[in-house]
């Protein structure tokens, strides 16, 4: 067992060998750099992405699930697609109202649908604005805060008014240093009164999620004609029994449309978990296409620290017969070349880290990537690089310590 004083003794001597060949040292770790940088850089926006899909796409709450007509949370495929059109039909408003008197595991149920189209104010087009048609509890079920004004409410559904709440886009375009309540803007050549703000949001992968109108569903039914693409939001009344809100749910869907036992569904549930468990398997492939590439890498930089260090035990034969005749053991040669082979590729890992550091920080202040660099990263990065420093480092530690002392005391410089 190595004191640890040797022990520190050899890392003092390893850190002077590093320094005393700069240049050497940097082409020798240059594998392990660019290995750990991959794979760190890969790690920080896995992580990154991993939270923000899970805080702005995912979030529907620990007790919110969706009904939709289908939806693809894997390999996209043209086929599935088709036969999925053909199988499933359109949600219909009388499956929601259906819903809405029936279940007894629902706190709450909304029903939305989503258009595009411009709107115009005074003159001023936005075009591919998101039309939102909605039940009065959407900002509720969908986590939309009011800035200004209000949300629509149920006599605005039911009555089938032509009012608008929009997003933070429209009054930064339209209604900068006033009050946009109250104002009209033009949808499809049909006007609509501003009733309310909606806080800013801010942007997924650079696309503004601020861009948006919401409008009494019937409203929007009555503008736009077909009732397609309707989801309905739903909210279960406590955590325990979410399992059991998702199964009546499912049930309820299956009575209405008369669906056999046996027979598969012809609609879709979908709740955070799903959707975090599909892009969990996305970001796993990404992963382990990453570790492939850092694997050759780490290789390639493993045997190049292993040539290095052969050519450093045959530099310092002499050192090692010195120190062999002064009494040092085989034990403490061995830890000596095994240790300075660490500290060169964990050296190595370290600089890699600070460059995937600084990649992820510049990523993430000028571009709308999400780069997050997790603790853990690091210390797989500085670990690995150092393991892979130990692993090829065994041969040449080996060979240094079986050197005779009187050989190498006779080798030439």
């Amino acid at each position: 067992m190595k004191s640890t004083a040797s022990i520190s003794e050899a890392f003092l001597i390893a850190a002077a060998n590093l320094r005393t060949a700069k240049l050497r040292t940097f082409l020798t770790l240059l594998g392990i750099i660019l290995s750990t940088t991959t794979l760190i850089a890969v790690m920080a926006l896995i992580h990154g992405m991993d939270v923000y899909v899970a805080t702005k796409i995912a979030d529907l709450g620990a007790d919110g699930f969706v009904v939709v007509r289908f939806a693809f949370l894997g390999d996209w495929d043209p086929k599935r697609f088709l036969e999925l059109q053909k199988k499933n039909p359109e949600l219909s408003p009388d499956e929601f109202e259906f819903l809405k008197q029936r279940a007894t595991m629902l706190h709450d149920i909304g029903m939305s649908t989503e258009r595009t189209a411009d709107v115009v104010y005074q003159g001023k087009r936005m075009e591919d604005v998101t039309i939102t048609g909605g039940t009065s509890n959407l900002s509720v079920l969908n986590n939309v805060q009011v800035e200004s004004g209000r949300y629509l409410s149920d006599g605005d559904v039911q009555g089938r008014r032509a009012v608008a709440f929009i997003g933070a886009d429209l009054k930064e375009k339209y209604f900068t240093g006033m009050d946009p309540v109250g104002k009209v803007i033009d949808i499809q050549g049909k006007p609509y009164e501003v009733i309310g703000v909606a806080k800013k949001i801010g942007s997924v992968f650079g696309q503004s999620q601020d861009n948006f109108v919401h409008m009494p569903i019937y409203t929007l039914f009555k503008a736009f004609g077909a009732r397609r693409w309707l989801s309905f939001s739903c909210q279960a009344i406590d955590h325990a029994h979410f399992q059991q809100a998702m199964d009546e749910v499912k049930v309820l869907m299956r009575a209405y449309r008369h669906l056999r036992p046996g027979q598969d569904d012809n609609f879709m549930l979908l709740n955070s978990q799903s959707i975090m468990g599909a892009w969990e398997r996305l970001t796993g492939a990404i992963a382990a296409t990453a570790m492939a590439v850092v694997s050759v890498f780490m290789v390639v930089g493993g045997v190049v620290i292993m040539n290095i260090m052969l050519a450093v035990v045959t530099e310092r034969t002499q050192e090692i017969g010195v120190r062999k005749s002064l009494g040092a053991r085989r034990s403490d040669i061995l830890w000596q070349f095994l240790i300075e082979s660490a500290v060169l590729s964990g050296a190595g890992g370290l600089f890699g880290v600070l460059i995937a550091w600084c990649v992820a920080v510049a990523v993430r202040n000028f571009t709308p990537v999400p780069m997050d660099l997790p603790l853990s990263s690091v210390v797989v990065g500085v670990g690995l690089s150092a393991t892979v420093g130990l692993f090829f480092g065994i041969y040449p530690a080996r060979q240094a310590s079986k050197l005779d002392p009187i050989e190498a005391l006779r080798a030439e410089k």
